[in-house]
């Protein structure tokens, strides 16, 4: 069971060849794992040796519920010697014609994995040094499933979010754009996400948005958010703030419990003027030929997820030829090493009125190069261009 070779196994490898060792550890005919779904308090069948009806029919046993689900919330190995549906809530189990059962919890860093049981047709006594070989078993597993879940996690938050950023900015007769987007310290992708798309009467959309957590679940809220966002932009062209507030009543019914911080404006057909509400996200900074840079004052309205009954506001702002606005999540501005205003205030002294590639480079120098940000950091950088460029 501790044989370092099986390290180099995928899950299911490994769980294939930890079922069956493990039957022939203990003299055993059948050998199941199945791991908890936290989402729906589930354990599902997942792997198996001797027994693999379970798995091809997608048992699930609800937490609590008979003898897996018994095992998995006291999180304590049970034994029984009579299978029927008096101790059991799976109909296989004495359809098989099992007689005797021991379970396992599966448990990793104080978190429930799932359950590992092995059965036999004959009646038997279950021992207590059964008992230890199988959660020996369970242990490894259960470690094992926590690391390939894992890395499976952030491999495929990091494939959701690239496939939803986009892939090239538009260069349009008047306005240019440049954009970063850097994971946090210790690499986990998280929901920061921009966005930039045209719009119906040539009015364009832009988001800068943060969902509240990190790995596979932010992305994907991320995901749902972007998308329901372009749809209830293409209903209301002009005002972001109606569109921020469909959006939150979609988030709130749908997305219980899910927070994130929103950016919404659409630059007018003109480029000369911006409209942007706020969900709870810090405003842009405005960089203009002749004017300091500064820290755009409008009113931030609730994030997204969070009940608002009232309206929520629009600000319009001026944006002059060859002015640079930046929007960027609170990543880029929050370190433990410094207060927030530290960080707004390094912002504004990277922003300037240069090309919107300069001046995205120039960001991330100013606010990375000292202290590394610990969250996700989202950038992008929109400048109207003169009409002699």
């Amino acid at each position: 069971m501790t044989d370092s070779a099986l390290s180099h196994l995928d899950l299911e490898k490994l769980l294939q060849e930890l079922l069956e060792r493990v039957r022939e550890l203990l003299t055993a005919d059948t050998a199941t794992v199945l791991l908890y779904n936290q989402s729906s308090a589930e354990l599902v069948a997942t792997a198996a040796a001797g027994f693999e009806e379970e798995v091809r029919q997608g048992v699930r046993i609800p937490l609590g519920t008979g003898f897996a689900g018994q095992v998995a919330a006291q999180r304590k190995p049970v034994r029984i010697d009579h299978v029927d549906s008096s101790t059991v809530v799976n109909p296989l189990l004495w359809e098989k014609g099992l007689h005797a059962l021991l379970g396992v919890p599966m448990v990793a860093a104080g978190e429930l994995v799932g359950v590992v049981h092995v059965g036999t047709y004959a009646q038997r006594d279950f021992t207590d040094h059964d008992v230890q070989l199988l959660q020996l078993v369970a242990d490894r597993i259960a470690l094992a499933t926590q690391a390939q879940v894992s890395r499976t996690e952030r491999a495929t938050a990091a494939a959701l979010q690239r496939s939803l950023l986009p892939t090239r900015l538009p260069r349009l007769d008047g306005l240019e754009f440049a954009a970063r987007y850097v994971p946090g310290a210790d690499l986990r992708v998280g929901g920061d996400w921009y966005d930039v798309f045209p719009l119906p009467g040539g009015w364009w959309g832009i988001v800068m948005g943060d969902v509240v957590g990190h790995g596979l679940p932010a992305a994907v809220v991320m995901g749902r958010l972007r998308s329901a966002l372009r749809a209830y932009a293409l209903l209301q062209v002009d005002d972001p703030a109606d569109v921020l507030d469909k959006l939150n009543r979609k988030a709130s019914h749908f997305e219980p419990g899910a927070m994130a911080t929103v950016l919404y404006a659409v630059v007018e057909p003109s480029f000369e003027r911006i409209r942007v509400s706020l969900a709870g996200h810090p405003p842009p900074v405005l960089a203009a030929p002749g004017h300091p840079t500064r820290l755009l004052e409008m009113p931030a309205d609730p994030p997204i997820g969070v009940r608002f009954d009232s309206m929520r506001h629009t600000t319009e702002i001026d944006v002059p030829p060859d002015a640079v606005v930046c929007f960027y999540t609170d990543g880029l501005v929050e370190r433990r090493e410094w207060t927030l205003d530290t960080g707004l205030e390094k912002l504004k002294a990277a922003v300037d009125a240069r090309p919107a590639e300069i001046v995205s480079a120039a960001v991330m120098s100013a606010l990375t190069q000292a202290h590394p940000p610990e969250d996700d950091t989202a950038v992008l950088i929109m400048r109207r261009t003169s009409s002699t460029e």
